[in-house]
C-alpha cells in the first residue's frame, strides 16, 4: 500500500540527518489468513552504507516477548498440567518467600516489610495483579526479579516481572526450558524461526543496533542495548529477538484461532477468548486505570487521554472504539525498545510496529504509529472492501 510506504520512508532518516527521525522500521499487517500489507525503511545502524532495515531484520523484541510466551504458558493450562487459579508458589520457592512492602521508615529508611500469606496465582501472573514490580536494571536473572512486592496479590495492577515468573513453572511441569518450550509449541508451529532468547544463534540474520535520541536535539547515535546478548535466564516477558514477519505471525495465529479459521491451531478458542475477556475485578481495574492516565504514553499513547482500558492474559483492552482506529475490545503492547502491536478482533485485523530506539517512550514513534494505524483504518481497509 502506497500511503503505507510513504509514512515509513518519511520517519526514517536519509543520509546522516537523523534529528527527529528513525534509523529502521518494520511494519506488517494481518487477517487471520493472510499478510495484508509488508513493509519497511531506513538502515540498521547509523551508518548511511549500513544494511537495509526489513522485515527480516533481527529486533531485540522486549516486551513484545510477552504476547509470543505467553501462549505458551497457556498450553499446559490446557493440557490440564496447572490451572490459572492455581497457587504457583509451591512450584516457584522464590516466590513463596516474597514479603509484601508497606513503606520506608522515615528516620531510618529501612523499608517496612509484611509477609505475604496470601496465594500468587498463574492468573495474578498473566494480569500483573500478583504485586510484582520491574526489574530495572534489565540483567534478566532470578535474583533482579526477586523483589518485595508492592501490593497484596490481587489487589492492585502493577507491570513487572511477573511474566517471568510465570514460565518459571515450565521447568518442574515438563522439564523443558522455557526456550525449548516454546520453539516446541510456539515458534516451530508457526513457522517463526527466526525467533530466539539467544541473537547470537542467528548468525546469518542482519541485526538492528540500538540507537539513542538525544533529548535536546532529537538526533540519533548508536548506543549499547540494555540487555545482555547471552542472558544468565531466559526472560519470556523481554528477552526475546524476533523480526517483524515473526512477530506478525503469532498476532495472525491468534486472529485465526478467534476467528475458527483454521484447525488444529497452537490454543483452542475458548483459551483464546478467555485472553481478550477484561480480567480485572474493580479494585485492580482502577489500579490499571489511574496508571494509565498518569503514564499515558508509557502505556497507552495511542489512545486519547482518559481512554478506559482493561487488562486481559497478554495485553491492554480498550474498552471504548478509538476514533479512526481499532475498535473497543483490541488488545496491545509495546516494549522498551519502542516497538508496538495490536490484534483488533473486531475488524479481523492486527499489525506489529518493529523499530530500535532509546529511550522509551519515543515521541517520533508515537506520532509514526499513530499515522500508520490511521492509515490502515482510513485507506488499507477501505480497499480491502472495495
Amino acid at each position: 500500500m502506497e500511503a503505507l510506504d510513504t509514512i515509513l520512508a518519511r520517519y526514517t532518516a536519509q543520509g546522516d540527518d537523523t534529528q527527529d527521525k528513525l534509523l529502521g522500521v518494520a511494519f506488517v499487517v494481518v487477517d487471520g489468513n493472510k499478510t495484508l500489507y509488508e513493509g519497511s525503511a531506513g538502515r540498521i545502524s547509523i551508518l548511511s552504507d549500513s544494511a537495509r532495515f526489513t522485515p527480516s531484520t533481527l529486533t531485540w523484541a522486549a516486551s513484545l516477548s510477552k504476547i509470543i510466551t505467553t501462549p505458551a504458558i497457556l498450553t499446559f493450562v490446557e493440557r490440564g498440567l496447572f490451572a490459572l487459579d492455581s497457587d504457583v508458589r509451591p512450584l516457584i520457592p522464590e516466590l513463596a518467600g516474597l514479603q509484601i512492602l508497606r513503606g520506608f521508615n522515615p528516620e531510618t529508611g529501612a523499608p517496612i516489610l509484611e509477609n505475604n500469606d496470601s496465594e500468587i496465582t498463574l492468573r495474578h501472573l498473566l494480569t500483573h495483579t500478583a504485586g510484582l514490580a520491574t526489574d530495572t536494571n534489565l540483567h534478566h536473572t532470578l535474583a533482579g526479579w526477586t523483589t518485595p512486592l508492592k501490593f497484596t496479590p490481587g489487589q492492585g495492577w502493577c507491570y513487572g516481572t511477573a511474566t517471568d515468573w510465570a514460565a518459571q513453572l515450565v521447568k518442574p511441569l515438563t522439564g523443558q526450558t522455557i526456550g525449548a518450550y516454546l520453539d516446541e509449541n510456539i515458534l516451530r508451529p508457526l513457522g517463526m524461526a527466526d525467533t530466539t532468547f539467544h541473537s547470537v544463534s542467528k548468525p546469518n540474520l542482519e541485526k538492528a543496533g540500538c540507537s539513542l535520541r538525544d533529548q535536546g536535539t532529537g538526533s540519533l547515535r548508536m548506543c549499547p542495548l540494555p540487555v545482555p546478548l547471552e542472558p544468565p535466564v531466559e526472560s519470556a516477558g523481554a528477552g526475546l529477538w524476533t523480526t517483524a514477519r515473526d512477530h506478525a505471525r503469532i498476532l495472525q495465529a491468534l486472529l485465526s484461532i478467534s476467528q475458527e479459521q483454521k484447525e488444529g491451531g497452537i490454543l483452542q478458542k475458548e483459551t483464546v477468548d478467555e485472553m481478550f475477556r477484561p480480567q480485572l475485578n474493580d479494585m485492580q481495574r482502577m489500579s490499571l486505570q489511574e496508571r494509565a492516565n498518569l503514564r499515558h504514553n508509557t502505556m497507552m499513547p495511542e489512545f486519547p487521554p482518559g481512554t478506559m482500558v482493561q487488562h486481559g492474559i497478554g495485553g491492554l483492552i480498550n474498552r471504548e472504539d478509538i476514533p479512526g482506529k481499532r475498535r473497543a475490545g483490541s488488545m496491545q503492547w509495546m516494549g522498551m525498545a519502542n516497538s508496538h502491536w495490536w490484534i483488533d478482533r473486531a475488524t479481523g485485523i492486527a499489525a506489529t510496529l518493529i523499530v530500535n530506539v532509546q529511550p522509551f517512550p519515543d515521541d517520533v514513534v508515537i506520532k509514526l504509529y499513530d499515522e500508520l494505524e490511521r492509515a490502515v483504518y482510513g485507506e488499507l481497509l477501505a480497499e480491502l472492501h472495495k
